[in-house]
């Protein structure tokens, strides 16, 4: 009796984490589990467009040196990406100058520099602004900061 009851408990618990992971607000088993599967397959969605992503980018950085651009709208801001095949010293400082010239601020960043460029930051609208940006606008100045850091970079 006290297995039945300590099982119970556990699998309650693991469905309450369940539940919190993938931001459900369901009350039973059955639509936790439904909310889960599809939480998993927009992560599968996510996963394919970044591999499409970085694919595109491979085969473009051998036509076009430029990095590749991608934006994403979230509920509350943007989700952007920069990729390059090379290291772009100086491209980070361009991209974070474009973020501020448009009033985004950079909620969550992962950069890397090494022997590739990659940035993926997620850019939300100044309070006091509230201009309401959209992705395409954002993806424009982002690669006019790409232009601005390439043409600087072509003069050295």
């Amino acid at each position: 009796m006290v297995s039945r009851e300590q099982n119970r408990t556990a699998l309650h618990d693991k469905l309450q984490l369940l539940r919190s992971i993938t931001n459900s607000h369901a009350l039973n088993k059955t639509s936790i589990i439904i909310d889960a599967s599809k939480y998993i397959e927009e992560l599968k969605q996510k996963v394919e467009r970044l591999n499409q992503d970085i694919a595109n980018a491979q085969t473009s950085s051998s036509q076009n040196t430029l990095p590749m651009v991608t934006v994403e709208t979230l509920e509350k801001g943007f989700l952007i990406n920069v990729i390059s095949a090379k290291s772009c010293p100086g491209l980070l400082v361009s991209i974070l100058e474009s973020f501020e010239e448009m009033g985004l601020n950079v909620l969550e960043a992962r950069v890397t520099c090494t022997d590739t460029f990659r940035f993926e930051a997620v850019g939300g609208e100044n309070e006091e602004e509230g201009e309401g940006i959209d992705a395409q606008a954002v993806k424009q100045a982002m690669g006019q900061a790409i232009k601005n850091w390439s043409e600087s970079t072509d003069e050295k």
